[in-house]
């Protein structure tokens, strides 16, 4: 058997069978914190791809009954908009853990009107006086640059989390060994790989959460965003 998205559920008996619960929390600058609490089960993002073993894995996040993003932590941001989050535990290599026919997950039903980002004003410059020239604006900060490497399913550093400021640039700059897509969940980014030539992505991360970015083809989680 297999869920709607065409993976393959893998039984295991009810007694001794991995559970997971979602909490849902309005984040105040829009949208929804979903935490998520695992049981007899813990997420291993370093061997994603290899074989299953009971009680390891990851979860798929899906907003609405269509399948946006994978998990390998327990909080995940969710725009405005949703009207209900599932998550579903998944083994290593990509198979659903199932008992009974039906995949272990947690589906949970969100509010129709999520909290509007809060907006923030800014005191009003005082005047200066004749002999003081006129502040300028800063220029930004340089921000953080990050090189990571794939070579088969290998990344190099290894998967981690980056911890950034909100409003800090970031700029991926990746070498792939195979023609590839790279995506930054949550903030709809992508760039385009080309075997043996490094690309470079630059944006800001002027959303907060945790935001996961991965290849399309290859299905290989590059990093984790933590964006505070």
């Amino acid at each position: 058997m297999r869920d709607e998205g065409g993976h393959r559920l893998r039984e295991v008996p009810a007694e001794g069978a991995p559970a997971v619960r979602a909490e849902v929390r309005p984040d105040t600058e829009g949208g929804w914190n979903i935490h998520l609490t695992v049981e007899r089960f813990r997420f291993t993002p370093e061997s994603v791809g290899g074989a299953a073993i009971p009680g390891r894995g990851h979860a798929r996040l899906l907003v609405d009954g269509k399948e946006t993003d994978r998990l390998y932590g327990p909080w995940r941001h969710v725009p405005p908009g949703a009207r209900s989050v599932t998550v579903r535990l998944h083994a290593d290599d990509h198979t659903v853990w199932a008992v009974g026919g039906k995949p272990v997950e947690a589906t949970v039903p969100l509010g129709t009107t999520p909290p509007t980002a809060t907006a923030r004003t800014t005191p009003a410059p005082t005047t200066p006086t004749p002999s003081t020239p006129t502040p300028t604006t800063p220029a930004p900060a340089p921000g953080r640059t990050v090189e990571i490497a794939v070579t088969g399913t290998s990344v190099q550093p290894p998967p981690s989390r980056i911890e950034l400021k909100r409003g800090e640039q970031l700029t991926l700059r990746v070498t792939a060994d195979r023609a590839d897509t790279l995506h930054v969940h949550g903030y709809d980014r992508e760039l385009t790989l080309t075997p043996g030539e490094p690309g470079t992505l630059t944006f800001t991360a002027d959303r907060t959460g945790l935001f996961e970015v991965e290849t399309h083809g290859s299905e290989l989680l590059l990093t984790q965003l933590v964006v505070r």
